[in-house]
């Protein structure tokens, strides 16, 4: 009699989870049309050959969505259909408000929109963006209506399949973490794979670890940063002192105030390195704008890189922050609401009006909640303020984006500080042929360096020309335009295809992770500083040029003022320092600068203040 009954039980399980797997099939189709539509014109389409931006875990995609069915053996019969078909309704409304979302911002929701909403949209978009393909998203509601008027008095079981439950939930799990473990702990598939790593795209990043997956990862490492550091009264107590310990009580000199209400323009170059400057390849200047300028610069020629992980994002933050990124992850994405001291709020205290632009998206790095945020930018232009009339690599060309921010400047309330990024010198390098203006034998123009040296040469000629537009528009005249390299490019991604090119001298070959800083003034006369410096350096630098007392920011930046310092050495992001500490007490100060930031910003230490 027990076999008996223990056979017709698994019997009728074996009926019961007819549905709950229609309902799996169902919301896996909804992944995959919502991934399908991310890499389509406006996301208004469906592309499934590019659903995946690399090939993905399927079975930890599949666990996600097992996950949440597991749940419904907890009820009998009839709650179990009306808990799939309020799951099945729930998904599907996420997936419209994402993909509206992403058609306006390029990221997703997230769980932080509702713990800090300032990052919510953070450029103030319409958010109301249907399309016909959004139909996909409910059209089964009517195929399960049918089921469930034509079903609904044979739905009778009164049973909780408890062992049915435990077995799918652990499945779920040991898919999901022996998954993680292999793919992003022991890196098994050598990078061709990853599950919970944040991507600097977040439609690679919803790729890589399904919409469920992505949704349930930002649940959990939104509540987990916001909880995980909790600063101690030893630990804010050794943030205050290395403050303490960082400042530099000199006279001021001849460079404080020199550049007072002057505008700010900003042009942070990507991949621009220091090696580049005032060189030749086959007789040919690679930058020539860029040495013109600074016969009326101020060049700080020592400059080393600091980024982390965070790479570009990284260069945003400690250019405004002077505090350098954290040690895992990447700040933009892991702390976008710690407060700190910014450039755009010390300049707005001096009357400037305030903008941020990128060439992008406005989900790229994040950067527009952090600008908007924590940064602390009045205004943000990001790809849909311009017309997007050229594209070369990730984004608008230099040459249309900086004509086109040279006449949106015009308009902007003075003084103002304006900060932009150009992209089209992003690795690979690959400019289209009518834009390489470095005549250069066929072999070594195909190499990595000739590439590199062919879009910086690029990049060099738009700047010259934003110079000049801003001169004969008035705006020059009133303004200084800092110059500066985001992180190197060619040394720091191309290490191995470098050691492949054949050319004279050795004035290319060495990674020192320089970055030229260039602050032009069409009135100055040139000159050179070289005193070691990275971008910390760049926030209290600037903010003493244009007249702004070392109180303001020396109890909570990390850098020096570069025009008005006795120390000559920095750090670099793995440890490394650069120059020559005076003593071991400032070798153990920038050692411990590291910590420090990291402990800063995850603690939010000036909440703690």
């Amino acid at each position: 009699m027990g076999e008996k009954s223990f056979l017709m039980k698994a019997k009728r399980l074996k009926k019961e989870m007819i549905i709950p797997v229609i309902f799996g099939v169902i919301l896996m189709l909804k992944s995959m049309v919502f991934l399908a539509m991310l890499r389509t014109p406006n996301s208004s389409s469906l592309d499934f050959h590019r659903m995946y931006f690399t090939p993905p875990p399927i079975w930890a995609h599949i666990a996600c969505i097992v996950l949440v069915i597991s749940i419904s053996f907890l009820f009998r019969a009839k709650g179990r259909l009306r808990y799939l078909i309020i799951l099945d309704l729930l998904v599907s409304i996420l997936l419209l408000a994402d993909i509206w979302y992403y058609r306006a911002n390029g990221t997703f929701l997230s769980i932080r929109h509702i713990l800090y909403p300032t990052l919510f949209n953070p450029v103030k978009k319409n958010l109301f963006l249907p399309a016909a393909v959004d139909i996909l998203y409910f059209i089964d509601f009517v195929f399960i209506a049918a089921l469930v008027v034509k079903f609904k008095n044979k739905i009778k079981s009164e049973e909780r399949y408890i062992f049915a439950f435990a077995a799918t939930f652990a499945f779920s799990i040991v898919t999901l973490v022996s998954s993680y473990y292999y793919i992003d702990v022991m890196d098994g598939t050598k990078g061709e794979k990853m599950l919970f790593k944040i991507a600097w795209a977040p439609f690679q990043t919803m790729s890589d670890m399904s919409p469920l997956g992505y949704h349930g990862y930002d649940i959990y490492k939104t509540i987990y940063e916001k909880n995980a550091v909790k600063l101690s009264s030893d630990e804010t107590e050794k943030i205050t002192q290395w403050f303490e310990d960082n400042k530099e009580n000199l006279p001021d000199n001849e460079y404080k105030g020199k550049f007072n209400g002057k505008n700010l323009i900003f042009v942070q170059v990507e991949s621009l390195e220091n090696f580049v400057i005032g060189q030749k390849v086959y007789g040919q200047e690679i930058t020539p704008n860029l040495n013109r300028l600074i016969n009326n610069s101020l060049y700080f020629n020592n400059i080393h890189e600091q980024n982390n992980n965070g790479t570009s994002s990284d260069a945003d933050l400690m250019v405004n922050t002077s505090i350098l990124p954290i040690r895992q992850g990447a700040t933009f994405f892991n702390n976008p609401y710690t407060p700190f001291t910014t450039l755009p709020n010390l300049v707005k205290e001096k009357g400037y009006s305030t903008v941020s632009t990128h060439p992008e998206v406005a989900g790229n790095w994040n950067w527009t909640e952090v600008h908007r945020g924590s940064l602390g930018f009045d205004n943000i232009w990001d790809i849909s303020k311009f017309n997007v009339d050229e594209v070369i690599g990730l984004g608008l060309s230099d040459r249309s984006y900086l004509t086109q921010v040279a006449d949106k400047l015009k308009s902007m309330p003075k003084p103002f500080y304006s900060f932009m990024v150009t992209l089209t010198s992003h690795g690979p390098f690959d400019m289209p042929d009518q834009y390489k203006m470095l005549s250069l034998p066929q072999e070594f123009d195909k190499t990595i360096l000739g590439a590199y040296f062919q879009s910086v040469r690029y990049t060099d000629e738009q700047i010259g020309n934003f110079i000049n537009k801003l001169d004969k528009e008035g705006i020059l005249k009133d303004s200084i335009v800092v110059i500066y390299g985001d992180h190197t490019g060619v040394h720091k991604f191309y290490p191995a295809q470098l050691k492949q090119v054949k050319l004279e001298g050795d004035w290319w070959q060495k990674d020192d992770k320089g970055i030229p800083f260039i602050v032009y003034s069409k009135d100055s006369k040139g000159e050179t500083i070289s005193k070691a410096g990275g971008q910390i350096d760049f926030l209290p630098t600037i903010s003493y040029l244009i007249g702004i007392d070392r109180n303001k920011f020396d109890s909570s930046t990390m850098g020096r003022v570069l025009v008005n310092t006795n120390r000559d050495a920095t750090i670099l992001n793995y440890g490394q320092i650069i120059g020559t500490p005076k003593d071991e007490k400032e070798k153990q100060h920038l050692e411990d600068s590291l910590q420090i930031s990291d402990m800063f910003i995850r603690g939010k230490y000036l909440n703690n203040k």
